[in-house]
Parts: C-alpha cells; sequence; structure tokens
C-alpha cells in the first residue's frame, strides 16, 4: 500500500484537497432571502455542534461570490439532501437562484425552504468566526423538520449513496 506523507502548503494544495477528500460528506443546501429574492449555495461544511442549546456550524467559502448574503444573513436554513436530489445540487452550485415554481415555501421569517429535502434546520445566526479562507457561521436551530429517505454523500469530487456492511 503506497502512502504519501507532506506538509499542507501552497506546493501541496491539490494534495491536501485530495486528501480532505478522502472524508465522506453529507450535502446540504443552505438558502436565505436577499432583497432580491431567495438564494442559496450548497455545502458540505455542515455538522452538529451542541444539543442544548441546539447548534449548528457550516462555513462558505470568502471567495464565493454568494459569501457576503450567508455570512451576514440574521436567518437561513440548512436542507439535508437526499440521493433523489443530486441534480438540484448540482443546479444550485452553479446558479444560486436556479429555482422553479414550487421549489420553495417560506417559514414566517421569509426564509426559503426546500420541502423535498430529508431535513431542513432553520437557525438564527448564533455567531461567525474566521476560519482561513472561509467562515464558521453557527446557527441556533429554531425549527426542524425532516422525512425518510436515503442521504446524498459528497466522496473525492463524486456524489453518492450510502451502503450499510454486514
Amino acid at each position: 500500500m503506497s502512502q504519501d506523507t507532506f506538509e499542507p502548503g501552497p506546493e501541496t494544495q491539490r494534495a491536501f484537497r485530495d486528501a480532505l477528500g478522502r472524508f465522506a460528506t453529507g450535502v446540504t443546501i443552505v438558502t436565505t432571502q436577499t432583497a432580491d429574492g431567495p438564494i442559496a449555495i450548497t455545502a458540505n461544511s455542515f455538522a452538529s455542534l451542541s444539543l442544548d442549546p441546539p447548534l449548528v456550524l457550516w462555513s462558505p467559502a470568502k471567495a464565493s461570490s454568494r459569501f457576503s448574503y450567508f455570512a451576514e444573513a440574521d436567518h437561513f436554513a440548512i436542507h439535508v439532501l437526499g440521493t433523489d436530489q443530486a441534480q438540484l445540487c448540482g443546479e444550485v452550485a452553479r446558479d444560486g437562484r436556479r429555482f422553479r415554481p414550487g421549489d420553495l415555501t417560506e417559514n414566517d421569517k421569509g426564509v426559503p425552504l426546500i420541502g423535498s429535502a430529508l431535513a431542513h434546520f432553520e437557525c438564527a445566526r448564533e455567531a461567525v468566526h474566521d476560519g482561513g479562507d472561509h467562515v464558521i457561521v453557527v446557527g441556533r436551530v429554531e425549527r426542524v423538520r425532516m422525512r425518510d429517505g436515503d442521504p446524498l454523500l459528497f466522496l473525492q469530487g463524486r456524489y453518492g449513496a450510502f451502503r450499510a456492511l454486514g
């Protein structure tokens, strides 16, 4: 078995990214409301943070053209996607305003919600912390909705599905 060892830096950035890609993640779409209507961004940096109080986090890239909408949003929703939503994820990655009529509803704070998601977490911004070329957005979960289904996963630049062992 071949192994590569290196120190992360500018000259090993691709290798570092490839090493991070060995960790399978779920796939989410984060939405918020803007003066120009709903906007969305894909994120695989979602994680639970605390049960009491109910906190979650995610990390948008500072280089994203959609960054300011999310770093400054008072309210947002994080949607966990199912295996049947890989196409939606790809479309939102290319265009954060690509929604068709009927794709979204809004909660009482005007946050766009994707009703077909496996789960969504309606959040109020709790804190934003610097994280290098990203920020870490901490959200206080105010409401949750979920349905049955299989989660969409992301590994080594590709979408996939979970397969239980044994």
